[in-house]
């Protein structure tokens, strides 16, 4: 039974342990405009010679197009991001490379599951086109054992809830752990959405030990 009257502890701290970080970064328009146009032409080139996906179904282009020149500009601002999620992290100098870099195209209702990016260390994505109702991401609570009981709440807090939206636009970057599990929803909009997602890992772990899974 609860004691009543006068309270006999007070709350002195809460302690965050063990956060979980996603980053996110603007490109100027002034900037991404020019870029996102060659890299929308780009990728209507290539997909030329590929099928078009079922109604609904989103389109993946191959994993190199790091490899590309019309990709250039956007690697260096990714290198860049990178750079700085590194220092924020208090790491030490050491060798990173973008191990894959791949687009997506979701028309109208294509969607996304919930996955990972195994065998990397970091992972984002920079947004070339977004519309309203085809603009956000959801990251999801990478602790399984939450799932085991789960109360009801009054109120849904950054506290609580098992899952957290972004919302994203035009020459945003978010970089994130790549264990962190992420999906997309379905695109509510009438335009189809564009993405570049990427993978970064430690230059000396992907010559000696593992390559990347993609």
């Amino acid at each position: 039974m609860a004691r009543k009257g006068k309270a006999i502890f007070e709350v002195t701290d809460v302690l965050r342990m063990f956060p979980t970080f996603v980053w996110k970064a603007e490109l100027k328009p002034e900037f991404h405009r020019k870029m996102n146009n060659n890299i929308i032409r780009k990728l209507e080139q290539i997909r030329l010679s590929e099928p078009n996906p079922a109604p609904g179904h989103a389109w993946q282009s191959g994993h190199d197009l790091h490899k590309l020149n019309e990709f250039c500009e956007l690697i260096s601002c990714l290198n860049e991001a990178v750079v700085s999620v590194l220092a924020f992290l208090k790491i030490g100098q050491v060798e990173f490379e973008i191990t894959g870099v791949w687009a997506n195209m979701n028309p109208p209702d294509a969607a996304h599951r919930m996955h990972g990016h195994p065998n990397n260390f970091l992972s984002g994505v920079y947004y070339v086109r977004t519309h309203k109702g085809a603009d956000t991401i959801n990251f999801h609570d990478p602790r399984s054992q939450m799932e085991i009981i789960k109360p009801p709440v009054t109120e849904l807090t950054a506290e609580n809830t098992d899952q957290v939206v972004v919302r994203v636009k035009n020459g945003s970057i978010l970089l994130f752990p790549s264990w962190l599990t992420h999906s997309v929803d379905a695109n509510r909009s009438d335009e189809t959405r564009i993405s570049v997602s990427f993978n970064v890992m430690f230059s000396a772990y992907v010559e000696k030990m593992s390559k990347p899974l993609w």
